[in-house]
């Protein structure tokens, strides 16, 4: 059985963002021109204030009113305190698979790059991402400590259970929404490092994990690495808008027994919005900046 883990690993990093309906009178081309960090598709900036900057505290537990407000700096940096990683919050993404897309983008003057996302692709439709409280649900005594759970993949239903910490987000296991004699629970051990804080263009992670439990009802023994590395930053189209982004290129190795497979993604990260688009490899791909894409999803309003 193949897990197709790595298209959404990074989804967990959500925010609950508002609708690119909510703007300011700036005008505006690219993300980095508005306080919010955000340029709306009708080329006016979004507002800092209430979500579109941060999540709410009523989302995130912290409260009852207000938000929680992040206003990015522009720094080429992102650090914990600028990634929303709670349970309770969602976002909606458009989604689709088998697609081709541009991953290289176009070099800029400055050596940074600009990428298009904010087209439409074959089979795409929205996807609602949430990342769920632990409590109450089946597998929760199985992973104590861990942060919430949030779905991995358009293709499947399957679940990763997350923990957060000052240093980054790790992925402790795999899980199907029901449990039962067919169920899916995989634990990772050492559990994935999927971010590491603080990030910027040449920042390097990497983790070696064995993965055991039960797949599908079925044992389940086999070792995932992945390696990590800030590749590239520059300016990401999305539905909901442009942002400036860090690049994080990561590769996968899967053995099972004899069985070798390899794939990559690239996770676009924000300042203040988390993961605002993914983009997955077909296995075994040889090009690093690839066209030929088995999952691709962005934010959206």
């Amino acid at each position: 059985m193949r897990l197709c883990v790595l298209s959404a690993l990074f989804l967990s990093a959500l925010l609950e963002a508002c609708s690119s309906s909510s703007t300011e009178a700036q005008s505006c081309s690219l993300g980095s021109e508005c306080a919010s960090g955000v340029c709306n598709a009708d080329g006016t900036c979004a507002a800092s204030e209430s979500g579109s900057g941060g999540a709410s505290a009523s989302s995130t537990g912290a409260g009852t009113g207000g938000s929680l407000a992040c206003s990015p700096n522009h720094d080429g940096m992102v650090v914990r305190a600028e990634v929303p990683l709670e349970a309770g919050l969602h976002a909606t993404f458009r989604a689709a698979q088998n697609v081709m897309v541009d991953t290289a983008g176009q070099k800029q003057g400055d050596g940074t790059r600009s990428w298009d996302l904010d087209v439409a692709l074959s089979g795409d439709h929205g996807e609602l991402v949430e990342t769920l409280s632990l409590e109450g649900q089946w597998f929760a005594a199985d992973y104590a400590g861990a942060s919430y759970a949030a779905r991995l993949s358009d293709a499947q239903p399957l679940l990763g259970v997350f923990e957060r910490s000052a240093a980054g987000l790790l992925l402790r296991g795999i899980v199907s929404p029901a449990g039962g004699p067919t169920r899916t629970e995989l634990t990772y051990d050492p559990p994935v490092k999927v971010l590491a804080f603080p990030m910027q263009s040449g920042s390097t992670w990497s983790t070696t994990s064995s993965v055991s439990g039960q797949a599908s009802g079925i044992v389940a023994f086999y070792t995932e690495a992945y390696a990590s590395t800030v590749d590239a930053s520059g300016t990401l189209k999305t539905p909901f808008g442009s942002f400036p982004v860090l690049r994080v290129r990561t590769n996968l190795t899967r053995t099972v027994g004899a069985l070798v497979t390899t794939s990559h993604s690239f996770a676009f990260v924000a300042e203040c919005f988390g993961t605002v688009a993914s983009v997955t490899s077909q296995s075994y791909e040889p090009l690093d900046d690839f066209t030929n894409a088995a999952e691709v999803t962005r934010l959206a309003p």
